[in-house]
């Protein structure tokens, strides 16, 4: 693989503990450079925040959408939710969720699609949350995969 896939995080804020586990259990595809993973922590000082986001979202192959119930009642995060979805539909991202905590999600746009850990299971519901971090970070090394094989 020649260029890292760029790995857009979204997240409330409520969450962002266990979205810095996740950016642990990620960092050895990103020291192997076939990820790169971006965030909102990372826009620097004096950068325009809702440019700099809607830069990395767009560039974006791979977009992960960290569920829980605050993700959900944050107006912001849906909104990035049916961003992503569109890019999904046509072909321009592969969105996937990952389920953090345990939340009712039946009816959301994003329903249909294959959930990160295996099963849907929360993360927050696993006995050891290494190993459900571990379960995501393979998932998506999978998906990087598959991406690369069909040159996306």
């Amino acid at each position: 693989m020649n260029e890292a896939i760029e790995v857009f995080l979204s997240y409330a804020r409520e969450d962002e503990a266990l979205l810095e586990e996740l950016v642990k259990h990620l960092s050895i595809l990103q020291r192997q450079k076939v990820i790169k993973t971006w965030y909102d922590r990372q826009v620097s000082a004096g950068a325009e925040t809702n440019a700099e986001i809607d830069e990395h979202f767009n560039t974006a192959r791979i977009i992960l959408l960290l569920i829980s119930a605050d993700f959900l009642r944050s107006d912001d995060c849906y909104s990035t939710v049916e961003r992503a979805m569109k890019r999904h539909k046509v072909g321009e991202a592969r969105v996937i969720p990952v389920i953090l905590r345990p939340v009712d999600y039946q009816g959301a746009v994003f329903t249909n699609l294959e959930p990160l850990p295996v099963d849907g299971k929360p993360v927050t519901q696993w006995t050891n949350l290494d190993a459900a971090f571990a379960n995501v970070a393979t998932g998506i090394r999978k998906v990087v995969e598959e991406l690369a094989s069909k040159n996306l």
